[in-house]
């Protein structure tokens, strides 16, 4: 992703109720990260990003939790 599309993806998120809510469905979350739905559907199936499954049918993505799946593995220096 470059710079620009972060830019971009950032903006629209902005512009949207997401970064209020702390519970998001995995459309919110697709917004929230960037990333597609069906990928996001693989992270889970994976078990790769964090998320709740109440009553075994729809997925949900805790706002803080995802925060730090992104933020994790930081490479190189910040200067």
């Amino acid at each position: 992703m470059t710079e620009n599309q972060f830019t971009s993806v950032m903006e629209q998120i902005r512009t949207l109720a997401i970064p209020s809510k702390e519970i998001m469905t995995v459309e919110d979350c697709a917004l929230y990260t960037g990333l597609s739905t069906s990928y996001i559907y693989k992270l889970t199936h994976r078990k790769e990003i964090p998320f709740f499954k109440p009553m075994g049918k729809r997925l949900y993505f805790k706002r803080s939790e995802i925060e730090q799946w992104l933020l994790r593995n930081r490479q190189g220096d910040v200067s």
